[in-house]
């Protein structure tokens, strides 16, 4: 009797002993689970913060719907050879000597002319070269009716409509956003001109 107790007793601490290890196993399994799911979360959290500081200093990135980016441009330095822009379009920065003439283009005009024309105060309106045509001629008669107001397609543009002027840039769903001429009220030889009341004829281009 004493004998089978003992052989009990054995049998009882093994299996007391394996459902310790077998507790401790899921233990730990748990507890790497928790560190996966920990450091996943994390993962995707600091991610979307360095996605959110990108877009925020990006230009192209940078330009929106419904709201105006401002940009630093740091320099207004004059060079005939061709510049590499931040922005798409362009902002401002170095730039060709001469400046494109105001007016509508049908065709697309240099971005380093057309800088130069916003450091005298001009509005650049651009917009995508499949905007429909009386979208185009809604542009074109804006162009038509005031001055300062550069307006031409630009091919690669990330919106149908892309108002800019030194420093600031909008984009715009179609020509017909009211918002549009708000940008060219503010910014048409605004504040942020750096040569207010320079030329904006007798450079280069003929407009339409």
């Amino acid at each position: 009797m004493s004998k089978r107790s003992a052989t009990e007793r054995g049998s009882s601490k093994r299996a007391t002993g394996s459902a310790r290890k077998a507790a401790a196993r899921r233990r730990r399994e748990r507890r790497r689970r928790v560190v996966i799911v920990t450091t996943v979360v994390l993962v995707v959290a600091v991610g979307a913060v360095v996605a959110g500081i990108v877009a925020s200093r990006s230009g192209s990135t940078g330009g929106g719907y419904g709201r105006v980016t401002t940009y630093t441009v740091s320099s207004r330095e004059h060079t005939t050879a061709p510049v590499r822009y931040p922005q798409n379009p362009p902002v401002g920065g170095p730039h060709n000597p001469v400046w494109q003439n105001c007016g509508y283009y049908d065709q697309p005009v240099r971005n380093e002319n057309a800088v130069h024309s916003m450091e005298h105060g001009a509005v650049w309106i651009t917009y995508q070269p499949n905007l429909p045509a009386d979208q185009v001629e809604r542009l074109a008669s804006l162009a038509r009716g005031q001055t300062y107001l550069l307006v031409s397609p630009y091919p690669g543009l990330p919106a149908p409509v892309v108002a800019s002027a030194w420093g600031v840039q909008e984009r715009f769903h179609g020509a017909g956003d009211a918002g549009l001429s708000e940008f060219i009220a503010k910014y048409r030889q605004g504040p942020q001109t750096p040569e207010p009341g320079a030329s904006c004829t007798g450079g280069t281009g003929t407009p339409k």
